[in-house]
């Protein structure tokens, strides 16, 4: 079931739990998240980001993610992650695309406000969610310790000048997670006083990026103290490639098989992390 991310965002945050969103990268990849989500009975955001247009095209994306949504009952969100130019963020509504982000985080607070205004001017009148980034969540390969990423930290006060600004749906903060796979394999320290700040200070549903390689334990606070959607993606592939080497396949079709069987375990593993209170 097709929807967009409103209304199971708000019953996150109100359950003080956090929705999962896997980048799918194919129709295997977009099936297993989505068949994962209809056998626990809970929704996910399938999200697709531009960064990912040189493996499928934002078209295919489209047509695979709606047939998806449309196969099960749970609520699924059809969500553009990252996306970076208003042109392509209106190619994904023209699609079908049920919630889309605008990233301007790297660009300074009133440019990041004026394109975020553009894109909910764009998708509100068409019910279409909208989440921006306040803050940067920096790259991990970057990451040697708190102090020390390329990560920009989110400040309550802009967060909630921009909120108020720019009246979207959801919103990425910053509070010490990184993109990809973290330097020396790693895990973050999170700034939960400020995950905590953060909360209290906004109505709407927060969302942290670079959640792979986080830990557990972090992910289960942040679920539990604030977040309301959780990306991941590099777990996915890092799963997948377990499982491949688990099981030594010997030909293309067993090889899909067993990614797809490591990518829908991991998605397994974080419902129960991202949602201890509902089990």
């Amino acid at each position: 079931m097709l929807v967009n991310s409103k209304k199971i965002l708000l019953e996150a945050k109100r359950g003080n739990y956090a929705v999962p969103a896997p980048d799918f990268l194919d129709l295997d990849s977009a099936r297993t998240f989505v068949q994962v989500a209809e056998e626990v009975g809970r929704p996910i955001v399938l999200s697709f980001a531009q960064a990912h247009r040189e493996v499928i095209s934002l078209e295919e994306a489209a047509v695979v993610g709606r047939f998806m949504a449309d196969s099960v009952k749970v609520p699924i969100v059809l969500h553009l992650d990252h996306g970076q130019d208003a042109d392509y963020i209106a190619r994904a509504i023209e699609l079908g695309f049920s919630s889309v982000m605008i990233d301007a985080s790297m660009e300074n607070f009133e440019e990041n406000v004026r394109r975020t205004k553009e894109i909910v001017k764009m998708a509100h009148p068409r019910n279409i969610t909208v989440e921006a980034e306040i803050g940067h969540v920096g790259q991990g390969e970057n990451y040697q310790d708190y102090n020390n990423s390329d990560s920009v930290y989110t400040t309550v006060e802009e967060a909630v000048e921009f909120v108020r600004q720019t009246d979207v749906d959801s919103l990425a903060v910053s509070i010490g997670t990184a993109h990809g796979v973290y330097k020396g394999n790693g895990k973050p320290v999170l700034n939960f006083e400020r995950l905590h700040e953060l909360r209290d200070a906004l109505a709407i549903p927060l969302v942290l990026h670079g959640g792979s390689g986080t830990g557990d334990d972090n992910l289960r606070r942040c679920a539990t103290e604030g977040i309301s959607k959780l990306n991941i993606f590099t777990d996915f592939l890092i799963g997948a490639m377990d499982q491949v080497k688990e099981e030594k396949p010997q030909d293309f079709v067993s090889l899909k098989r067993a990614c797809n069987r490591g990518m829908a375990d991991v998605l397994r593993h974080y419902f129960q992390v991202f949602a201890p209170k509902q089990d």
